[in-house]
């Protein structure tokens, strides 16, 4: 029972067979992100070709600053009439995209974009964690998504107090930032996440099915059996999504 909650389907159809991925019988949940107006438009399609996988549509920090007002404000538009389960990919990126003053502007949109609709944001937040924290908890961000935190145990500790939700990418098996995330993380905010086609676990393109190698070293961390893991890791996502 593998749960993605923050997949790339758009761009890892360009390295394998999104049948073949997708079809896996273990894997029930894929939540495919888009990250800005021609990615979310394929991730619509993609999920409306399969049951399993639901649409994020957010915009990531790179859209953010070359875009312009008009333009994201029509995507805006656009997402309200798709009803996407959550708003995703976006965020604050201090490491290869400038601008973070435009970045917080457009991240702020999407903020209240999810607060209006009621579902889920899907955070992004390299090398800016502290930034992004405090942009979510001044405009009281709701049903919050922690994507591949970094930020040290005082900036997880308070992410925690806030009640936001982490996800747990599969290279959790060889990254010790990672590993220490999830040994912090309590039980009831974790959720997994490949991020394919990236931060694979595997000498290959990462992919939903993946998440097994996950489960099994978050659950020697957390000492549970991976079943247990897997349980507990589909009832949170039950908490955040469906309710």
């Amino acid at each position: 029972m593998l749960i993605d909650v923050h997949t790339h389907l758009d761009l890892l159809e360009k390295e394998k067979d999104l049948d073949e991925v997708i079809n896996k019988e273990e894997v029930k949940v894929i939540i495919s992100n888009g990250t800005g107006p021609k990615s979310n438009k394929r991730v619509l399609e993609i999920a409306k070709l399969y049951d399993k996988v639901k649409p994020a549509l957010g915009m990531y920090p790179d859209k953010a600053v070359s875009l312009t007002d008009k333009e994201i404000d029509e995507e805006i538009k656009l997402i309200k009439k798709s009803n996407p389960v959550a708003i995703g990919e976006v965020g604050l990126d201090n490491f290869r995209v400038e601008n973070i003053e435009r970045q917080k502007e457009v991240l702020i949109k999407f903020i209240n974009l999810a607060k209006e609709l009621d579902i889920p944001i899907i955070v992004h937040s390299r090398k800016a964690e502290e930034e992004t924290l405090k942009l979510l908890e001044e405009n009281n961000a709701k049903k919050v998504i922690m994507h591949c935190f970094s930020g040290n145990k005082e900036l997880t500790d308070k992410a925690i107090e806030l009640n936001y939700y982490f996800t747990v990418p599969c290279s959790v098996t060889k990254n010790k930032t990672f590993r220490k995330l999830a040994k912090r993380i309590p039980l009831n905010k974790l959720l997994t996440e490949t991020d394919a086609p990236y931060l694979s676990p595997r000498e290959e393109p990462n992919e939903p099915a993946f998440i097994k190698d996950s489960i099994k070293k978050i659950a020697e961390i957390k000492q549970l059996t991976e079943e247990e893991l897997e349980k507990i890791i589909f009832m949170n996502y039950q908490s955040i999504f469906l309710q």
